[in-house]
């Protein structure tokens, strides 16, 4: 072994000690998603890479369940939060996440492809899709044809989320809202011998279907895109309705009592880059709101979009949640 000279020695040791403490100085930025997001086969191991290799940081994601669960931990949480930033709820619960004072305005201009654009100070779009029940066309050669035929349907076994902890059960709640306006509570009660459970969230729902245990489940129009570019499967297929779908758009925002404010609006300029949008088609199954440089994957083109796209604005979809909730537990409950 070769012994170092004495001042080289305490160099090389000033560096070793010194290292650690380097790696302790670099910030972190803490993320409160959605399960989904931050698993395996989700966008966030991606994201986490992308970003980490410019912003000199550590980008660190905590899972808080669906979208309306994670606005619920960080309500209970307040200003001892330690996100930093809140990415995973959408335009059903953006007005109670601002009236409840945690996000602070991000200053950014959004340059968005989004039907209907965006102007919103505290919280910023990262993509979008419809609502839809997906099926196995192997299993259900001929799906309901509207919302009518899904409650007439006997025998027809489908699974839905929570509206009070997932976004797309929120979504559900509002898109038949939209639909039935007075008459939802009727339709929900026609619709409920058809639900087989209630999940908590969106992963547990759709597993379900895949299982076998529900011939169709509450997703989204882009959720056979999966199947067809990860599996070679073209048998999952979403039913177009054609009263129209209820839109999600999925937005990011900047908690107020972050203390890394700087780093949380680099990480909301980033989610807006190409480098973010291109990681969301093939991860998040969803329509990035900026199109990435080399456009869409393979198989996007053959979804349907739905002809009427059906979305309240914020403050009408926080005005009627509270009562549209009661009338769909009520229907549930008989």
């Amino acid at each position: 072994m070769m012994k170092l000279p004495p001042i080289a020695a305490a160099a090389l040791a000033a560096a070793l000690s010194a290292a650690p403490l380097a790696a302790e100085e670099r910030p972190t930025l803490t993320v409160y998603a959605y399960d989904s997001f931050v698993s395996d086969w989700g966008p966030g191991p991606a994201v986490e890479k992308a970003f980490e290799a410019e912003c000199g940081c550590d980008l660190r994601f905590v899972a808080a369940g669906d979208g309306a669960a994670l606005l619920g931990r960080l309500k209970l949480e307040g200003a001892r939060t330690e996100a930093d930033v809140a990415l995973g709820l959408d335009t059903n619960l953006t007005a109670e996440a601002a009236e409840s004072g945690l996000f602070a305005p991000h200053g950014i201009a959004a340059k968005v492809d989004l039907p209907g654009g965006w102007d919103d100070p505290l919280f910023l779009p990262y993509d979008y899709g419809w609502f839809a029940f997906v099926y196995d066309s192997t299993r259900l050669p001929e799906p309901p044809a509207d919302f009518e035929a899904l409650a007439n349907a006997e025998n027809l076994r489908i699974v839905i989320q929570d509206p009070r902890s997932s976004t797309p059960g929120l979504g559900l709640l509002m898109w038949v809202k939209h639909i039935y306006g007075e008459r939802a509570g009727d339709y929900w009660r026609r619709l409920a011998p058809r639900i087989v459970t209630v999940t908590k969230g969106w992963s547990e729902a759709y597993g379900m279907f895949l299982e076998g245990e529900a011939d169709m489940a509450l997703s989204y129009t882009t959720s056979p895109a999966y199947h067809l570019i990860a599996e070679g499967d073209a048998s999952k297929k979403a039913a177009i309705f054609p009263e129209g779908h209820y839109m999600q758009v999925e937005v990011a925002g900047k908690l107020a009592a972050s203390d890394q404010p700087e780093l949380a609006d680099r990480f909301l300029r980033f989610m807006l880059s190409d480098k973010f949008q291109s990681i969301i088609p093939t991860t998040n199954w969803m329509y990035p709101v900026a199109a990435p440089a080399q456009g869409l994957p393979e198989g996007f083109e053959t979804l349907p979009r739905p002809a009427r796209s059906l979305l309240f604005p914020p403050e009408q979809a926080r005005a009627l949640r509270d009562a549209a909730v009661d009338e769909w537990l009520d229907a549930l409950s008989r």
